[in-house]
């Protein structure tokens, strides 16, 4: 593998820096670095960031390759910028067992684009009634870490204490769906005004924030670690904000989705703002911001989930829920957070790449820009504004509710331990 010097890069938006990397590895940062032999990017401007890390990433393979494969999906986690996903385990057959997640891992593997790290499922089937092999996925080649139903509520309190109690044992950790089901049955939006005036099934801020309530509880109860999926409430933040100050092992992510619409947009019928959670109020999305400026909330992780056209053109009650993530993901960031002063580059580059490395355990992610690290890298040219258009997503689905917005910033490299797997914009 070649030599390549990044010229000038703004390292986390600081001043402008030369970083070698020769082979798989970040060789020198400094100013005035020599090119000699090297192919030269000449990054003057832009922001160079580690390789972005998404702790919530739905491949759909197998069993739904007509929304994604894990080759389509890591393709758009590289045009995003991401060099390592964590890959939810509601597919067909479900990741509940060692066969399936290997095969997912392996998968990864194969295709390159970025690494594919797999997420258990807590329950056999996502059914919420036995414990999945949990120790045995573990211990497989895919070695898996984080466990999840996402998609589905670990409901059963019991069963829930059983898995953090079980996951403890090799530091894993269970990344919770928060959804009371009883609370959540015939919902089709959040519960307000919005939907009282549309005459559509409320999903109550409460169906989330009593599962967050009870499980960091548990998690305290076992001495465990519990992530929150997906936070979406104003209530969630402080209930977790409440168990941080309690010492509670707790993390908790957002969805750029999360921090950008309001279930205003829901009075257009469009199925592309159909979503788990729904979209709530301005004032959820301003709580939201705060909390993951403050570290309240850890992380931002897309919840990318790809949808075929058929299952979101259609009325709104039969619409599938869901939204593509990762090619949009950042832009939503630096539009919502950077933008707007609550975060610099640096902050962006703890949320996106650092903290969910360390949360989910991705050796060799999320690592500093700094000689010695692997190469795993994001370029960003953060001047750039313009329209999203999703036909020239690298994803195989389309559900984007950003079509035609203007968005700033816009990945122009990835490279993968030194590999390049997008440059200026397309990939390799």
């Amino acid at each position: 593998m070649s030599k390549i010097l990044i010229r000038g890069a703004k390292v986390l938006g600081g001043e402008p820096q030369d970083v070698l990397v020769d082979g798989e590895t970040i060789t020198q940062v400094g100013t005035g670095l020599s090119g000699e032999g090297a192919e030269v990017v000449e990054a003057g401007g832009k922001v160079l960031l580690p390789g972005l890390v998404d702790l919530h990433t739905h491949l759909r393979e197998p069993g739904r390759e007509d929304s994604e494969t894990v080759l389509t999906g890591t393709r758009s986690a590289a045009s995003g910028g991401y060099t390592a996903v964590f890959a939810m385990a509601n597919t067909f057959p479900v990741a509940d067992t060692a066969g399936v997640v290997e095969q997912v891992w392996r998968l990864g593997r194969e295709h390159g684009y970025c690494d594919v790290r797999p997420i258990g499922a807590v329950t056999v089937g996502l059914e919420g009634r036995k414990l999945a092999e949990l120790g045995a996925m573990h211990e497989s080649a895919a070695g898996v870490t984080v466990f999840s139903d996402d998609g589905k509520c670990v409901h059963d309190a019991v069963i829930m204490r059983r898995a953090l109690e079980y996951v403890k044992a090799f530091g894993g950790v269970v990344a919770q769906h928060a959804q009371e089901p009883r609370l959540t049955e015939g919902a089709q939006m959040n519960e307000g005004v919005v939907s009282a005036e549309l005459g559509l099934g409320g999903w109550p801020a409460v169906a989330e924030e009593s599962v967050i309530a009870r499980d960091v509880l548990l998690a305290e109860h076992v001495g465990s670690r519990v992530h929150i999926c997906h936070l979406s409430t104003a209530g969630s933040v402080e209930i977790v904000r409440w168990a941080k100050s309690r010492g509670i092992d707790v993390t908790a992510e957002v969805t750029p989705h999360h921090l950008l619409l309001t279930d205003e947009l829901v009075r257009t019928y469009n199925p592309v703002y159909k979503v788990n959670p729904p979209l709530r109020t301005e004032r959820d999305v301003m709580a939201l911001r705060e909390a993951l400026a403050d570290g309240t909330i850890d992380i931002v992780a897309t919840d990318h989930a790809p949808h075929p056209h058929e299952d979101k053109d259609c009325e709104w009650a039969a619409a599938a829920m869901g939204m593509v993530g990762l090619e949009t993901a950042l832009s939503v960031v630096q539009e919502t957070m950077v933008d707007t002063g609550l975060l610099d580059w640096a902050d962006v580059a703890d949320r996106m790449s650092f903290k969910p490395a360390r949360i989910g355990r991705a050796e060799g992610h999320g690592r500093p820009v700094s000689a010695g690290e692997p190469a795993n890298l994001t370029l960003v040219d953060t001047a750039y504004r313009g329209p999203v258009d999703p036909a020239g997503f690298a994803s195989r689905s389309r559900n984007t509710p950003y079509e035609g917005r203007e968005l700033p910033g816009r990945v122009t490299h990835t490279w993968l331990r030194g590999k390049a797997t997008l440059v200026d914009g397309k990939l390799t």
